[in-house]
């Protein structure tokens, strides 16, 4: 069972997921441990009160299990519970204190101060015998968050250094393989525009959020999420699912070079109508609804051809500060090239000429949504993003203190607060450490 819910939710059923989990009721009779991975397919689908109802049941059967306690509190954290959050993390520490993610999390849930930090803790951990790679870049990753709090930039640089070094020595990444992806998508056959008529039967209009990981996708989104027309879903697979069944190939990640080749032959109309059809579980009356995978930049030239109602909002940010937000972030294992900076600041470039072939390929699809603009008059920016999906800007759209919806990215707790426009960039006091991203960047 732990196997099949698994790969259900790698293959986007989410529907026999939800059957599989039903059909081990009643939960009291069923092993914790499987419990807890139905509860981690429910977060991933960001289906988070789901999976919190699933480790509630855990909790009961043993409430100081460690697992336990830690899943709770990341998806607590997603819920925007964050002092919940960390009472179940604090909890699990006293029984694991070893557990580099408890670390990490707790560094997380609040901005640390001199009169309250874990830092000492941390490097009392890193020098555990037997650590392994993963657990460094944890506990590394978490003490560069904690100094970075305390404004010890120096010392905060080193251990993100460690984290890095770390966290790449477990990935297997290779900077062509992205430039061949982006040749090869560049190169597809330039479309007939307009691709094809909007069907009327189209009821949903998606909205495709865009660009870098850390560009600002994640507050575009919850922002959106304010209006009555727009249901916020969150980061998604589903447009990547529909792509693999309809090239009969399963790749990780987003996208490979072998769906681009296969992709010419292929009936993309039916893609988009398999999207539809599987996002429809998900919506409720809204007309509008969001899908914020960053990383599908690289599936727009396929979007435009199988949905040509949706709607695609492009982040975009300093190309600084969204790399030194990437480098400062523990992703899975979905952003192999963020922990190192000269194969950061190449991505960074591919990226860029992607989004340009796009624009060219597909004028008028996509809309460049600024995120220094966006922070410094959001109701200006969120009237012309407005405008763009063909529906009216409302106040409330302003009201971020107001969401409760799972948020399960890296801004989890950024972007329950009010849009801040910061005077100095966060990267500033690190200006000199990052002169080989600087220099690559402007090269």
């Amino acid at each position: 069972m732990r196997e099949l819910v698994a790969r259900l939710r790698t293959f986007n059923a989410a529907e026999a997921l939800h059957d599989s989990v039903e059909q081990l009721k009643p939960l009291d009779r069923v092993p914790i441990p499987l419990i807890l991975v139905c509860a981690a397919q429910y977060s991933y689908l960001n289906e988070q009160e789901r999976a919190l109802a699933l480790l509630d049941e855990a909790r009961r059967g043993d409430p100081d299990y460690p697992a336990t306690l830690l899943a709770r509190g990341q998806v607590l954290m997603y819920l925007g519970r964050f002092d919940e959050a960390e009472a179940d993390v604090l909890r699990c520490m006293r029984r694991a204190p070893e557990l580099a993610q408890a670390w990490w999390l707790l560094s997380r849930l609040r901005k640390q101060t001199e009169a309250s930090n874990h830092v000492e803790q941390i490097r009392t951990q890193l020098q555990r015998p037997g650590r392994k790679p993963a657990e460094i870049a944890l506990l590394a990753d978490a003490l560069h968050k904690e100094l970075d709090d305390l404004g010890q930039h120096a010392d905060a640089w080193a251990a993100l250094e460690q984290a890095c070094k770390a966290k790449r020595s477990t990935l297997d990444y290779r900077a062509e393989d992205s430039r061949a992806l982006v040749a090869a998508l560049t190169g597809l056959p330039a479309p007939l525009i307009p691709v094809s008529p909007v069907r009327e039967n189209d009821s949903r209009t998606p909205i495709f959020i865009v660009g870098m990981h850390r560009s600002g996708t994640t507050l575009l989104e919850q922002l959106l999420d304010g209006h009555s027309e727009v249901h916020g879903v969150g980061e998604l697979y589903d447009f990547t699912s529909q792509m693999r069944y309809a090239t009969d190939h399963h790749c990780r990640g987003v996208i490979d070079a072998t769906i681009v080749e296969r992709s010419q032959g292929i009936d993309l109309d039916a893609v988009g109508a398999g999207y539809l059809k599987g996002m429809e579980w998900r919506l409720g009356k809204e007309r509008f609804f969001t899908d914020k995978l960053p990383s599908n930049f690289l599936n727009i030239g396929f979007i435009c051809r199988a949905l040509p109602q949706a709607k695609i909002l492009h982040m975009v940010r300093d190309p600084i500060e969204t790399c030194f937000s990437n480098l400062r972030e523990l992703f899975s294992d979905a952003n192999p090239y963020s922990y190192d900076q000269l194969e950061l600041a190449d991505f960074f470039k591919q990226y860029k000429q992607l989004m340009a072939h796009w624009h060219q390929a597909y004028p008028g699809r996509i809309l460049d949504v600024h995120y220094a603009e966006l922070t410094r008059d959001p109701e200006a920016v969120l009237r012309e993003v407005c405008a763009f999906c063909g529906m009216e800007f409302e106040p409330a759209m302003l009201e971020l203190q107001q969401r409760t919806r799972g948020v399960a990215t890296a801004s989890a707790v950024q972007v329950r607060d009010k849009v801040i426009a910061r005077e100095q960039p966060k990267w500033a006091p690190y200006a000199e450490y990052l002169q080989p991203l600087i220099q690559a960047l402007q090269a």
